[in-house]
């Protein structure tokens, strides 16, 4: 796929030779993407973004960042490609400027770069403050300023929602929806939370026991994933309960309001709900049962 910024070509990885980590991991993430890499825990996403950042050798030439094999551009390369892997290395008793300003100086970037990036992740208002004050949503965002220093074309982000809250899980979410629509950057982000990885990526990688699962679109992995069930909340629930019967005959009235169905895959409930909605039906809440999270899980089983 020559549209491929980052590729793995059958990557494998052993931290001993009983402990196979990574078996065959054939990855493709588009230039221009939000790839979501996920998993559960111990799946092996750090294990290949450690070897995607360098941190780990490489035990085969499997890799290639811009149509090139990584190993040939160590350490070069990472003028082009920010990476958060883990827990961000913060100097707590510095501000917010102080520590974009010791990475800049250390990575010959100028210093009016600063001012540029603490914008991009909405923390001007405090950068005079010490680090240590920060929320953890706020130290997060920090360390990203300072992958995006070099103005990097891709970046590398391990759980960086990771121990957030609600809050702060939104915040980065659509702050590295912003970077990708704005600054045309090619983010691969790991994660082991389904329901982010689907509010902000364009594609997805699914990864089990160190061998990957399934790789495509978000809407490919919405109908990969099969039957969706969903319970509507209706005025006048069973009188559409007998008209839905006519084509799901498995259609089930739950109470006086609520119907359950089952349809073919996600995609289909848009026109399902347009269609209801100009036969008449009053509406008031659509909610998925089921689907592509019972089918994650399944998979990752």
């Amino acid at each position: 796929m020559t549209d491929c910024i980052i590729q793995t070509h059958a990557l494998n990885f052993r931290f001993s030779r009983h402990k196979k980590v990574l078996d065959n991991v054939s990855l493709n993430i588009p230039k221009g993407s939000i790839y979501g890499f996920l998993g559960p825990n111990g799946a092996g996403k750090s294990t290949t973004m450690r070897l995607l950042t360098g941190i780990l050798p490489e035990q085969e030439n499997a890799i290639t960042i811009f149509g090139k094999p990584l190993k040939e551009q160590l350490p070069q390369v990472f003028n082009n490609v920010g990476a958060l892997v883990e827990s961000p290395a913060l100097y707590l008793h510095l501000s917010g400027y102080s520590n974009l300003k010791y990475i800049a100086k250390l990575r010959n970037v100028p210093e009016s770069r600063i001012a540029e990036v603490l914008q991009l992740v909405d923390l001007a208002a405090d950068a005079k403050r010490k680090v240590k004050y920060y929320s953890l949503g706020m130290k997060q965002r920090l360390a990203i300023a300072i992958t995006l220093l070099n103005e990097p074309d891709i970046l590398l982000l391990d759980e960086p929602v990771n121990g957030l809250d609600p809050n702060g899980m939104r915040d980065i979410r659509q702050l590295l929806v912003k970077l990708n629509k704005e600054k045309g950057i090619t983010i691969f982000v790991s994660s082991h939370l389904l329901a982010e990885i689907e509010k902000m990526c364009t594609h997805v990688g699914i990864i089990s026991h160190g061998q990957l699962k399934f790789e495509g679109t978000i809407e490919e992995l919405s109908k990969f994933s099969g039957a969706c069930k969903i319970q509507l909340t209706l005025s006048n629930a069973a009188e559409w309960h007998e008209r839905l019967l006519a084509e799901y005959p498995e259609a089930v009235l739950e109470n006086t309001s609520q119907v359950v169905l089952e349809l073919p895959n996600r995609e289909e409930i848009p026109q399902f709900t347009k269609k209801l909605v100009e036969s008449g039906a009053g509406i008031y809440e659509i909610k998925i049962l089921n689907g592509l999270e019972e089918w994650f899980m399944s998979l990752i089983r």
